[in-house]
């Protein structure tokens, strides 16, 4: 093993090389270049094949990521692609858009020795882009097909991923979307410089291949309520997300121009389909000329962010209360958006905006951290008379994002939820209070990674198989 493994002592860390920023700020293409064979060989080689992976253990699908490393350095990439496949249900997607630094990476054992951590999310980018070209990646072969069925709500990557575990145990599936693609946030929500949306149609296709029935532009509660969905399926899974964006009160919320965040990177992201956005056409959705200003910390904040640069916008300013080392969002992210010409104002909170009829300014206050909250992070605090005033043509709300009232949305008033908004499950079958309706991905736990709705999808898909095979024993039984 020694001779193909443990390198990273003589072989430094390296990433695959970004396109030029002059460049990549004037398209939307993905700002990473390929790595070649012998660059993904060599840097699986770095590995150490520790006995405790640490990288395994901090992403939430448990990758097997020593064993298709030491695969990948051997030159057996088709291999390395089974076996990474084998526990993610969408490598190519989760290869591009993980925040690796602060998950299998960040925790990567070289990484804490100092010697630069494996990458491991562009060789994960590798084999399965390489997997596509080579046509090993194949629509599933049914054997046998059972007759029960299983209704999805939501075709994001928690629909998705259930979808596609429930269909390799021969069940009919249907999803049911309210969108014209499907995809969810990877269609719509992330922007092509992070996830070209080739990547998620041809992973979509794949699946209709594969029998999975997709319903587009289907609104539970309008088309068809959650109760005639129960009567028509055997089980039920509610995947929807949360789109509801989180809200900032503060004077002047009114005034046009101030946008949520999804409805910005929506408008953006139709256009790069093709699609016509009257609003963007009219300049009232496009940053281009404006002195834009982004209120928030997180990945949807960088989304908006670097979207305004690629639309040319006149200056991109990025607020948030806390400091740099406190941002919740990838630190990889917060360099690329810097590199491509983003001011960062930190330590510091709108407080006013100013403007008639349109934006036209922001009032700030200044920011001091005060002793840690209930998270562990230090509290911001006002610094008294410290406000300053901000020119802004845009204001661009990206402050995270709450669940819909599904109970009156889908029509359906007896689907228990938490004091959030989120659906209530039981803990250990992830089954809401209504028989055969199960929940999974950000609905349950609230905005998160898209990491964690893969692993609740395959999770949920589990408890799903296990209560229709009950279903199906309780029959036996009975005859």
């Amino acid at each position: 093993m020694t001779d193909k493994m443990l390198k990273f002592v003589k072989i430094g860390q390296q990433n695959p090389p970004k396109r030029e920023i002059k460049k990549r700020k004037s398209d939307f293409n993905e700002i990473y270049e390929d790595f070649i064979k012998d660059k993904a060989k060599e840097q699986a080689s770095r590995c150490s094949q520790c006995g405790v992976p640490f990288c395994q253990i901090h992403c939430p699908l448990s990758n097997n990521i020593p064993d298709w490393l030491k695969l990948t350095a051997e030159g057996r990439i088709q291999e390395a692609y089974e076996l990474s496949q084998s526990t993610n249900n969408m490598p190519e997607v989760c290869g591009r858009i993980c925040p690796q630094d602060r998950l299998c990476e960040g925790n990567c054992v070289i990484e804490q020795s100092g010697h630069g951590t494996v990458t491991i999310g562009s060789v994960e980018k590798y084999i399965t882009d390489k997997a596509w070209e080579q046509g090993w990646v194949k629509p599933l072969n049914i054997e046998f097909e059972k007759s029960q069925s299983v209704g999805i709500i939501g075709a994001g990557p928690a629909g998705l991923a259930a979808a596609e575990q429930l269909r390799k145990s021969g069940y009919k599936i249907t999803i049911y979307d309210r969108y014209d693609r499907p995809g969810g946030l990877l269609i719509y929500g992330i922007p092509n410089f992070k996830l070209e949306k080739f990547v998620v149609e041809r992973r979509t296709k794949l699946l209709k291949s594969s029998g999975i029935e997709f319903i587009q532009n289907f609104e539970v509660g309008i088309d068809s309520n959650l109760e005639q969905l129960r009567k028509k399926h055997d089980a039920l899974l509610i995947a929807t997300g949360v789109y509801k964006a989180r809200e900032v009160d503060l004077p002047g919320n009114d005034l046009n121009n101030i946008f949520p965040a999804m409805e910005f990177l929506t408008a953006s992201n139709k256009k790069g389909l093709g699609d016509e956005v009257e609003l963007f056409d009219k300049g009232v959705l496009n940053a281009e000329g404006k002195d834009v200003v982004v209120i928030g910390g997180g990945d949807t904040a960088m989304d908006c962010v670097r979207t305004s640069i690629r639309q040319k916008a006149k200056s991109v300013k990025c607020l948030y209360r806390r400091d740099k080392e406190n941002m919740p969002g990838s630190a990889r992210e917060v360099a690329n958006a810097e590199e491509e010409g983003v001011e960062f104002i930190w330590l510091s909170s709108p407080k006013k905006f100013n403007g008639i009829n349109k934006i036209e300014s922001l009032l700030v206050d200044k920011i001091q951290l005060g002793d840690p909250d209930e998270s562990g992070r230090k509290r911001p605090e006002i610094k008294k008379g410290s406000e300053f005033e901000i020119k802004a043509d845009m204001i661009i709300k990206a402050l995270g994002f709450d669940p819909e009232d599904l109970p009156n949305l889908f029509d359906s008033q007896e689907l228990q939820v938490s004091k959030w908004g989120t659906i209530k499950t039981d803990f250990n079958t992830m089954e809401t209070n209504l028989k055969g309706v199960f929940a999974a991905g950000d609905i349950v736990r609230g905005a998160s990674l898209v990491v964690w709705a893969i692993k609740d999808g395959r999770e949920a898909a589990v408890s799903i198989k296990k209560y229709l095979e009950s279903k199906v024993n309780q029959k036996i039984k009975v005859a």
